[in-house]
């Protein structure tokens, strides 16, 4: 099988990774973790396979991950965790937009605005 026709499988767990809101690659791109330039070389995982990632996501339509050990929110710096937490819901927000959207998407206009504008300079 081709490796377009296999889906794009979880490092972690070797399941697919069905839809964009799922994506741990599209939700770091998305939020200027991941520059576009290198976004079709990177590995994929869901978004709950990493967990660290994840317990920052604060939303309605994401059961939340609690993480032990020294990278746990509680572990870490209030202010931190209230700007990782800002920026990593808002990033989960906007996959859910555009998993909403219909039709051809430009993958260029999937980041936060943010993000764009660090892409541009960078």
């Amino acid at each position: 099988m081709a490796k377009c026709d296999e889906g794009y499988l979880c490092e972690v767990c070797q399941c697919d990774v069905a839809s964009i809101v799922d994506s741990d690659l599209y939700l770091r791109y998305v939020i200027g973790e991941l520059d576009p330039e290198v976004l079709h070389t990177r590995p994929e995982r869901h978004i709950r396979c990493n967990p660290v990632m994840a317990q920052f996501i604060d939303h309605s339509h994401f059961d939340a991950v609690t993480v032990d050990g020294d990278f746990a929110k509680s572990e870490l710096d209030a202010d931190y965790v209230a700007a990782r937490t800002a920026l990593v819901t808002r990033g989960y927000q906007r996959l859910l937009e555009i998993a909403a959207t219909e039709g051809d998407r430009d993958v260029t206009a999937y980041p936060l605005p943010e993000a764009i504008a660090k892409y541009r300079i960078g």
